[in-house]
């Protein structure tokens, strides 16, 4: 499967914004979006009024940079979230957060969604006592997510990994069990408990189109 290879930092300096895509660095001075303000490969901004179809667009970038998807698997998900009842917007938010390199971030075993990505993949998470390293698996209400065990005891870089958890506010539709580093879907996630910023009536009118 493809996956994008090129610094993250440039996500961030073409939407304009933080995506805190590279975890801790991003709250330090070296975060590239502090460090140059210009959107990449521009060496004279130009001052110009974005079209409608641009902002859908960056919107939609936005979240597959955040989720860390391609454009083919994202617009899978909006269709699938087509599928569903209620609002396509709301649909496909909670079909990203409920990806289980998301859940790993929110739970805040890892500094971020590409870290989560890795350790799911390389067979690290459990999910009801069963590895599951497939990082676009989706949880479900009542699952519990833990750490794959050598023995009885957790490898060593697990627990350097979780020595300062949590790391951020875990969002109510999780619930963390410091003592046991585990984790339950207690809900489904709803959109305002995501706290992305992602304004998903401009995705549903950029597929619309």
């Amino acid at each position: 499967m493809g996956r994008y290879t090129d610094p993250k930092c440039r996500q961030c300096r073409r939407i304009g914004e933080k995506l805190f895509l590279k975890g801790e660095r991003c709250f330090t001075p070296r975060c590239a979006v502090d460090r140059r303000k210009n959107p990449p490969g521009e060496t004279v901004p130009r001052r110009r009024r974005s079209s409608d179809w641009a902002i859908q667009l960056r919107e939609k970038q936005r979240a597959r940079w955040t989720y860390g998807v391609l454009e083919r698997q994202f617009h899978k998900y909006y269709e699938m979230a087509q599928e569903q009842t209620g609002a396509t917007g709301d649909a496909l938010l909670q079909l990203l957060e409920r990806r289980l390199d998301n859940a790993v971030y929110r739970l805040s075993f890892v500094d971020s969604r590409a870290q989560g990505r890795q350790i799911v993949g390389h067979g690290h998470i459990t999910v009801n006592d069963k590895v599951v390293n497939i990082p676009s698996y989706h949880v479900a209400l009542g699952d519990t997510i833990g750490w794959k065990t050598t023995g009885d005891t957790l490898p060593q870089f697990v627990q350097d990994l979780t020595d300062s958890i949590p790391r951020r506010p875990v969002p109510p539709w999780l619930k963390l069990d410091v003592q046991n580093l585990t984790g339950q879907v207690d809900s489904l996630p709803e959109p305002t408990e995501i706290d992305t910023g992602i304004d998903v009536r401009m995705i549903v009118e950029f597929y619309s189109k």
